[in-house]
């Protein structure tokens, strides 16, 4: 852990009010205070990324359910235009709600009938430069709501606070430069008055890098990297100075414990994807730090795959729950993680309890407990000018869609890939230049070899770590899941269609048919008594960008164009 950077820019209340237009009802904004971001699960809204500190992903109405499910229809919807993927939920604060589309765009809605109340429009302030950093579209996954304020992350490098009633600027931070090989696309994380964000950039050449802001005026508390010099922990695990430039980027929104007041950040894939370029084990890439969120120091971490080669980030949400495993009640944090394992862990030391695999694994063969290691097959591992064959594909088993927990059931349900790639080493190039793109690794994405389809969406029983039901489908799936305590899983696919499962059975109970495809993650809010589920639609993100002659064709049907559907019976 460290102290701030030196250029920090804030620009301080109402110096930026370009951008917004209209105006909220004063009286509809209650402000989000610690208390209520603790209590979460039982607010009638959806205050953060993935509703609660835990990041699971559930709600606990039952007005939809099983029984009624089929007769959801549509209550609003909102339309946006900006071609790229739609990622973000939408964040619910009473009868205000918060959504951010691709290019970093806010909107304030109606969160019953769907009326525009504010819109700020940064998209024609973001450089041309910060978007060649910009790996997998240019999406933003959603705000963070603390006080009176919303908090949204940018794909260059700003954090910025907006009035939730107004739109008006309240502040922004510059954390880094554009175009040097970071760029923003998580929900920040609001914290003990803390806003906290990691930066994207694994293919970039960056050092993975947490900041903490201070809610009130947006100035850096602390910063942590994930990738340590040589005289921290870990520093050893990257020789000849590697660490400058290793990856390692936590480019997706972390989960709290506020028992033990924790953070957990997932963390990328090191860089560049050449292992002979970084030997070692290469800490802390592809795992998680636990971070205490008052002083950014570390407490403890968790590696998955050690000195990576094939990409596997472990940077999906790592979501936390009480699961009694062999007669005993764990207190965990679980990952359906890109190396194609499942991955249990203890969350107050870091220890793995279990993992299994969920998809077809080759690359990854276990772990050592004693060592606190991942087991790897290194005839896996490409030199430059050798061509291997592994599984998953870079791609991963899950990418970073979330895996809802169900409470009651004990149940993870996990969207997905079957996918295996060719994987050769490339000669590197002989200059190096800050920002510029370098994997050093040519690849080919194949179909998981027998499997019927590309993508599935699988429920797991995290007690026992087996398999409880799985639906293989054509394209892969890449939406994240919700779960209710009215038994149903909601998800979408690309191809359009929107779906309420029956999280005991996966019986599909419930199709709707989109606009376009969904790429992004489902929520469910209460106003007045009364449950609503909605969700964006808008085709896009890694697969279309990264997925070959194999993978790609089968997007180009697919309508672009976002569109916000809100459903209720």
């Amino acid at each position: 852990m460290t102290r701030p950077h030196a250029w920090v820019l804030a620009l301080v209340t109402g110096a930026l009010l370009a951008g917004c237009s209209g105006a909220a009802s004063h009286d509809a904004w209650q402000p989000v205070t610690d208390a209520r971001l603790r209590n979460a699960a039982k607010d009638p809204g959806w205050l953060m990324y993935l509703r609660t500190y835990n990041a699971q992903g559930h709600v606990p109405y039952t007005q939809i359910n099983t029984t009624n499910v089929d007769k959801l229809h549509v209550v609003f919807t909102h339309s946006f235009s900006i071609p790229e993927g739609y990622e973000s939920p939408p964040m619910v604060n009473g009868r205000i709600m918060i959504v951010t589309t691709p290019m970093d765009d806010v909107y304030a809605l109606d969160a019953v009938t769907g009326k525009k109340l504010w819109e700020y429009d940064y998209a024609p302030k973001i450089p041309k430069i910060a978007l060649r950093t910009v790996c997998c579209d240019m999406d933003n996954r959603g705000v963070a709501m603390y006080g009176n304020n919303v908090y949204m992350a940018t794909l260059d490098d700003h954090v910025i606070a907006l009035d939730a009633q107004t739109g008006k600027v309240v502040w922004n931070v510059q954390l880094e430069p554009p175009g040097v090989g970071y760029a923003m696309t998580a929900a920040p994380l609001a914290v003990n008055g803390k806003i906290i964000i990691g930066a994207g950039g694994g293919e970039y050449a960056s050092r993975g890098v947490i900041f903490a802001l201070d809610a009130k005026d947006g100035h850096q508390l602390w910063h942590f990297y994930t990738i340590p010099s040589p005289h921290e922990t870990g520093g050893n695990t990257w020789p000849n100075q590697t660490y400058k430039r290793g990856g390692a980027d936590p480019w997706m929104t972390g989960s709290y414990d506020p028992e033990t007041n924790t953070i957990f950040y997932g963390t990328g894939n090191p860089s560049p994807w050449l292992w002979v370029q970084r030997p070692g084990q290469n800490l802390f890439s592809d795992g998680f730090v636990a971070l205490d969120p008052d002083t950014g120091k570390l407490k403890f971490w968790f590696q998955e795959t050690p000195n990576d080669p094939w990409d596997y980030d472990a940077t999906a949400t790592w979501t936390q729950a009480d699961v009694p495993i062999h007669g005993t009640m764990r207190k965990i944090v679980y990952q359906f993680a890109r190396n194609g394992y499942l991955y249990v862990v203890d969350r107050t030391n870091g220890n793995l309890i279990y993992m299994t695999p969920f998809t077809k694994a080759t690359s990854v063969l276990g772990y050592d407990k004693k060592k606190r290691i991942g087991i790897v097959d290194s005839n896996l591992k490409p030199r430059i000018g050798q061509k291997i064959f592994t599984c998953p594909a870079f791609f991963g088993g899950d990418n970073w869609w979330s895996y809802t927990y169900d409470p009651q059931l004990h149940y993870a349900v996990t969207p997905g890939m079957q996918t295996c790639m060719y994987l050769s080493g490339d000669q590197p190039p002989k200059v190096f230049h800050a920002g510029a793109f370098q994997t050093n690794e040519s690849f080919k994405v194949m179909p998981v070899p027998g499997s019927k389809g590309f993508g599935a969406i699988q429920a797991f029983n995290l007690s026992t770590g087996k398999r409880v039901w799985k639906h293989v489908t054509k394209l892969p799936w890449t939406d994240g899941t919700l779960s209710t305590n009215g038994g149903l899983v909601f998800s979408g696919t690309p191809d359009q269609k929107f779906q309420a499962f029956d999280i005991k059975t996966g019986k599909i109970l419930w199709t709707f048919h989109a606009r376009s495809g969904f790429v992004g993650q489902p929520m469910s809010y209460e106003v007045d008594g009364k449950q609503y589920v909605a969700v964006q639609s808008g085709y896009g993100g890694v697969a279309p960008f990264w997925g070959g002659k194999k993978v790609a064709p089968m997007f180009k049907g697919i309508p672009l164009g976002g569109t916000m559907y809100v459903f209720s019976l």
